[in-house]
């Protein structure tokens, strides 16, 4: 998809000298926009649903989240997160400014 849907919720809900938490909400039809992670981050679902991840290459992936069941990535990843369905989705992001092992 070429236009730029609405911005996703982003709620900063802690940040210290070590940690950021923002819960990302995703209503139908809304997007992260283009971003670099800037630190290495896990995801916790909170609500189950199914994103497509867009990266600089025009690469494209439909990625199923499962409430519950979290995940990992290093800090660099860029690109662009789309919820195209007509659900609710919902996760937790968690960005160590020091990495994680």
């Amino acid at each position: 998809m070429t236009n730029k849907l609405v911005s996703a919720i982003a709620s900063k809900q802690l940040e210290t000298n070590c940690v950021r938490v923002t819960r990302w909400d995703f209503l139908p039809f809304t997007e992260t926009g283009w971003h670099v992670h800037e630190f290495d981050y896990i995801v916790v679902p909170i609500i189950s649903g199914e994103l497509t991840i867009t990266d600089p290459s025009g690469s494209v992936l439909t990625f199923q989240i499962k409430q519950g069941i979290s995940y990992n990535r290093k800090a660099g990843v860029e690109h662009n997160v789309q919820n195209l369905t007509k659900l609710e989705t919902s996760f937790l992001e968690i960005e160590f400014k020091n990495g994680i092992e």
